[in-house]
């Protein structure tokens, strides 16, 4: 790889990591009074550096001031593991980003830019994350841990997420989900970014769901979606070709012949996700590549309270 290349990878990772510090910075900053115990990492008191011990605490802004070194002694070390899933499919980058557009507009960017914001609460709380990536096959997977070099892993993989271009496969969500759940041996948090598009059998996909809950695990569902097209079908009356991004599949209709019966027939789908995920006690959040983050974060949070 040329030096070019390096330099120009380098900066797109930390526009990555640093928008998704933004957003956190920006959502703590927010909150007057934090209802979730625990949110921060407080530290109860400072203590004299000794040499050979790690670095990881020292405090910096400290040492600004002082020019000594002191290490923060926390109040509680949590042990949350949480696994993030992404789902890959053709279907998930849609739609598609013109110059200039926010990658995090489509829901493949919205997926890898969610996941960032989460690892930052998750590094300030000093949690293990994970991360696994399907499509029509099992991408990549890492297990749950909490370094800064594991950090810079996997935010090195979202960003691949965003250069890669998708050609048109079918998806085995069902498959891999399973796969995924055999992975996880230790009690965790589960979060699944997926827009459910599935072709097949319906049910197939809810037991894979339901497979994901075993172990005890806490399982949430983000459900995403573009609301304007694919919940409205908020398209104009000329003629247009519609194009499956999973099969090729073309059709040339006018949207207007359509609009009763598509949006009854989503309504319907997804009335049975929710009720699929209530039964199973997993957490369904639906959102929209135009909401901003704060239903992650506050989903998150309060998840994180309740798992015991």
């Amino acid at each position: 790889m040329k030096i070019e290349d390096q330099i120009e990878k380098i900066s797109r990772f930390k526009h990555l990591e640093l928008l998704a510090n933004q957003i956190v910075e920006g959502f703590i900053s927010g909150m007057h009074k934090s209802p979730f115990h625990g949110f921060s990492a407080e530290f109860a008191e400072h203590k004299v550096y000794n040499a050979g011990e790690s670095t990881k605490h020292i405090d910096w802004k400290l040492f600004a001031k002082t020019d000594r070194l002191y290490t923060k002694r926390y109040e509680e070390e949590t042990n949350l593991r949480c696994h993030l899933i992404i789902d890959n499919s053709t279907s998930m980058h849609y739609p598609k980003i013109k110059e200039n557009q926010p990658f995090f507009e489509s829901k493949i960017g919205f997926a890898v830019l969610a996941s960032a914001v989460l690892m930052n609460l998750l590094k300030k709380q000093r949690d293990a994350v994970g991360l696994s990536v399907f499509s029509d096959s099992y991408e990549y997977y890492a297990p749950e841990k909490g370094s800064d070099r594991h950090h810079r892993m996997i935010l090195n993989k979202l960003e691949a997420l965003l250069e890669t271009k998708k050609e048109p496969k079918s998806t085995e969500t069902t498959t891999f989900l399973h796969q995924i759940a055999e992975k996880m041996k230790r009690r965790s948090m589960i979060v699944l970014f997926t827009d459910m598009f599935q072709s097949g059998n319906e049910e197939a996909l809810f037991n894979a769901l339901q497979h994901l809950k075993h172990n005890k695990h806490k399982v949430v569902l983000f459900h995403i979606i573009d609301n304007k097209t694919e919940l409205n079908f908020d398209f104009d009356n000329a003629p247009r070709k519609f194009i499956d991004l999973e099969t090729g599949e073309e059709i040339n209709i006018y949207a207007d012949n359509v609009k009763s019966e598509y949006e009854k027939q989503v309504a319907q789908y997804f009335k049975k996700i929710v009720q699929t995920c209530a039964q199973n006690k997993i957490k369904y959040v639906p959102v929209s590549v135009s909401d901003n983050f704060e239903k992650i974060m506050t989903t998150y949070l309060v998840e994180k309270q309740s798992f015991g």
